[in-house]
């Protein structure tokens, strides 16, 4: 069975298509007006971005895209309480596609008992009515997306927020992202695209995905799509981290035991220390018999590259949950804790 009759097989909410389109999504995002204007008026000494899954990688992106640029702390919290240093000097951003997310509006709630500057990104639910209620700016998300599938929306969203608030200049990035995730959807929807190549290098295996300082957020995305979408074990780590730790883990490793397969991320403006490391690394991989795949973005601008890369990974997901077999839409496991928690 070819590719194009497991799609039809599998795709059942047609997420191929929303792929092909989430150029569009930043397109929206870019061009809605929202109205922050109240929050010009107040002092931002930090940033505090609340969200889970989802709704919670635009903020990791955004440290990494604007990485030594911003002049604020900016912490990404995936849980139900605030940091303690949360004043009214602290602009907290509460981020949930779906506006039901209990631990993000946990700590909607505390913001607001805190008096902090906060702006809400979302498609509805409880969190846009707290919102409302409490005259707190909101940026709207179309719904109707799984909010994995929402990046486009969510990320663009938060830098639109970002540059509304003098952070930030990114008229011209936005518009080369928008074209180039355009011509890469075009790219990998043939037959036989680099990420259908990348997708059958991964079937029956773990991926082991290490990468360096910009690119983290990245490689995490990476990770937790091919557990939502590929229905697949993966693992993540960081040059230099990993190698004061977890490199003495592949000391044991034994071929037949453990299915892997290492997957570097790099990238030509990391410090060259750390490119030193992927090297020795390498060397030391394939000396234990340990398969490694790079990836990487021959895009000239860094900001885009840590686009492109993010958005081959959802594809490369999406095919590699057709090739194994499963619809990417489905998140049983997710909804089943859910429906136990309520």
């Amino acid at each position: 069975m070819n590719i194009i009759e497991l799609i039809k097989k599998y795709d059942s909410q047609n997420q191929l298509e929303v792929l092909q389109n989430t150029f569009k999504q930043i397109t929206f995002a870019w061009e809605h007006k929202i109205d922050v204007s109240s929050l010009k008026k107040k002092k931002i000494s930090s940033i505090v971005f609340c969200g889970l899954g989802g709704s919670a990688i635009s903020g990791d992106l955004l440290n990494d895209y604007l990485s030594g640029e911003l002049s604020y702390p900016f912490i990404v919290v995936r849980g139900y309480n605030l940091p303690s240093f949360v004043n009214a000097e602290t602009l907290v951003i509460i981020s949930s596609y779906s506006g039901n997310t209990e631990e993000t509006i946990s700590c909607f709630e505390q913001a607001i008992t805190k008096k902090c500057n906060i702006a809400v990104i979302t498609s509805g639910g409880k969190v846009g009515e707290i919102a409302q209620k409490n005259n707190i700016p909101i940026i709207k998300l179309k719904s109707g997306f799984q909010p994995r599938y929402a990046l486009g929306q969510g990320f663009i969203s938060l830098l639109k927020l970002m540059q509304e608030l003098g952070f930030t200049n990114e008229e011209k990035n936005v518009e080369t992202i928008t074209n180039l995730w355009k011509k890469r959807a075009n790219a990998y929807s043939s037959d036989n695209s680099r990420a259908i190549q990348i997708a059958s290098e991964l079937v029956g295996i773990v991926p082991v995905i290490y990468s360096a300082e910009f690119l983290s957020s990245s490689a995490y995305r990476f990770k937790s799509q091919l557990n939502e979408n590929s229905k697949l074990h993966a693992f993540v780590n960081l040059i230099p981290e990993m190698n004061h730790n977890e490199i003495i883990g592949w000391e044991s490793h034994k071929e037949k035991q453990f299915f892997t397969k290492v997957i570097f991320l790099i990238d030509k403006e990391y410090n060259p220390k750390n490119l030193k490391r992927f090297e020795i690394l390498l060397q030391i991989l394939n000396e234990n018999k340990i398969e490694v795949l790079t990836i990487s973005s021959d895009i000239e601008n860094k900001k885009v590259r840590i686009m492109d890369l993010t958005f081959l990974f959802d594809w490369i997901t999406f095919y590699l949950s057709i090739m194994r077999g499963f619809d990417p839409s489905e998140i049983d496991f997710i909804h089943r804790m859910k429906q136990h928690l309520s």
